[in-house]
Formats: C-alpha cells, structure tokens, sequence
C-alpha cells in the first residue's frame, strides 16, 4: 500500500505544503491574527458615553448641564455651522436645537443617533418633572455565544476552510500544469482519480490542526467554546474541506495559467465572502436574496458550525445545511474528474 500511486501522491502534496512557510501562515496564522484583531476590536463593551451637540442659542447651557448629568451622554455647545458638520461627519450622534418645540437633528438611520435619541428625550423629560407610571426592574445578563467573538469564530473556521481548499488544490494543480509535471504524469500507471484524491488526503491530513489551532485560540483568549459535540464540529469540518476541495478542483480542472486560476477562484470565492455570514449576518440581505444565498456552500457550512458551536445542535438536526455542502462537493469533484485536462 505504501507503493500505491495515491499513497505516494498523497505524500508528495503534503511535503509541498509544509515546505512552504507562506502556506502555512495563511492556512494556520492568518485567521488566528484575524480573530485575534476582530475579537478585540469588536469587544462587548456596552455603547459609552453618546456625543450630543447643542445648537448655540438661548437655553443651551442649561440643555447642556442637564445632558451631562446623563451617565450615558456627553454634550457640548457647538454654532450652527460647526453643529453642521459635525453631524454630517458623524462626530456626533445627535444635534438638539433649543426652542419651543425642541427639535432632536439625527439621522434615523443608525442606531447610535436612535439610542442617542431616547436618552436625551429621557434626561430632558426628567428634568422638567416626568414620573414613570410604571415601575420597572432591570436584570441583566450575559448569554453565552451572544458575543461578535462566538459568531465570528465559527466563520473564520469556514473561510478557512474554503480558501484552504481551493487556493491549496487549485493553485497546486495549475503550477503543476504550467511546469509541464501533469504532462510527465501522463506517462505514468497513475490514475487520474489518484492524483485529484491525493490532495483531498492530505488536505484531511493538515485539516485537524488547523481546526484545533482556531478553536483552541478561540477558547483560551476569548472564552469561545464548543456547546454540542466535539465529533459533530469534527464531521462538519471533514466535510466542509471535503466540499471546497472538490471545488477547487474543479477551478483548475481546465485553467492553463496561474493568473486565470487566480481570477477565477476569487470570482467564487468574493461573493461567499460577502453573502455568506461570515463577518456579520446575511439576515441584513433583502428576502428575495434569501434563497440564493443559503444555496451557497459556504453559507451553509457557517450555519452547520454556528448550530454545533453556539447552539449545541446534533448532527440529525443539520440535514439542510449538510446536505447542500455534500451536493456541492460530490458535484464538484464528479465535473472536474470529468472534464479534467493534463495539458
């Protein structure tokens, strides 16, 4: 067996990978340093202080004293102009322009500015004598996997493992095919499901710790952990690689060139980036993009590792999503057997 052509081949694209130091940054460093800044950047610290400005006009001291008694506020006197700008640019969340009415200057369409909102109308209500009808309790809490860190891990760990699998099977082969070594192959007793299988091997070889690697870093930095099962995430993750492979092979079954190969895995590879969920969730896309979008193998990989990680879901309870990994795999590796070319 350890002279069989797929054992030899296997063995080959697993010296290549880790005889290459770039590789292996990419593969088991880059998403660690993308968590790592993520997860500090994105740290859950509550809102802060919320700048308010105050149109100089008459009253606005007192406007002012009275929103900076607001723990949750910070207002300054601004003239007309300066006011301006400083909304237009975001400086402050919120312009309150003194008058009868008052008028509260913001726009509706962040958040910040609506919650600056309600806490201003709030102070100012209080201070000219506003009793709450009702009496209410606060209790707050912390939920585990509520945090961007618990939602952010599981998507790296997916984006990993698709550019994982397409640059390290794509690019592989099309450097091979451009040094004229699947030429030379040719003239061998190897088959051609022999040599695409050897880079699903050693992919699987590698596939652990980089797993391990992203979660351990996960769990000791941030606290991130696994609520289901340890072999589900392991399945998932074998099967996700599995998917991408055989995507990347079919890349590369036909491309000639390292800078076609290159243009066409960032053509598949830039709209999962964007639609699949991995930085924020793809709930913000319009319904009618909903289908699309959860048709996409990455997609679904970060819902399968989400449901394990977060919610502690078993493995009979993620046919959808698994499902549409393993169609797009076996598809996959079925076309590029098919209309893979040597030359």
């Amino acid at each position: 067996m350890r002279d069989h052509p797929l054992a030899q081949l296997t063995l080959a694209r697993m010296r290549e990978f880790y005889r290459e130091p770039e590789a292996i940054f990419w593969v088991f460093g880059f998403p660690i340093v993308l968590a790592f800044a993520l997860g500090i950047a994105f740290k859950n610290r509550g809102p802060g202080e919320l700048k308010v400005g105050v149109v100089r006009a008459a009253g606005d001291s007192a406007l002012a004293t009275t929103l900076d008694r607001s723990p949750a506020l910070a207002a300054t006197v601004l003239d007309t102009g300066a006011a301006r700008v400083a909304l237009r640019t975001g400086r402050i969340a919120l312009l309150v322009v003194p008058g009868d009415p008052l008028v509260y200057r913001y726009d509706s369409t962040r958040t910040e500015s609506r919650l600056a909102r309600l806490e201003v109308d709030e102070a100012l209500q209080r201070a000219r004598g506003r009793a709450d009808p009702l009496l209410a309790r606060d209790e707050r809490v912390t939920e585990p996997g509520s945090r961007y860190i618990d939602f952010l891990i599981p998507g790296l760990l997916g984006m990993n493992l698709m550019g994982s699998g397409l640059w390290g099977v794509g690019f592989s082969v099309v450097q091979a095919r451009t040094k004229r070594l699947l030429k030379r192959f040719m003239a061998t007793p190897m088959r051609k499901s022999h040599y695409l299988l050897s880079f699903v091997l050693s992919r699987l070889t590698f596939l652990f710790v980089e797993v391990a690697a992203l979660v351990g870093f996960g769990w000791w930095i941030f606290d991130v952990g696994v609520r289901g099962s340890v072999a589900a995430l392991a399945a998932i993750t074998i099967l996700g690689s599995l998917s991408f492979a055989g995507l990347g092979m079919l890349v590369a079954s036909r491309a000639r060139t390292i800078e076609a190969v290159s243009g066409l895995m960032n053509l598949v590879m830039l709209p999962m980036w964007i639609l699949s969920g991995t930085f924020f969730s793809y709930a913000r896309f319009p319904d009618a993009m909903q289908p699309l979008v959860r048709a996409l193998p990455l997609t679904a990989l970060n819902d399968a590792l989400r449901a394990v990680m977060i919610d502690g879901a078993p493995l009979l309870h993620l046919g959808a999503p698994l499902g549409v990994v393993t169609a797009w795999g076996a598809v996959s590796f079925a076309v590029a057997l098919k209309i893979f070319r040597w030359r």
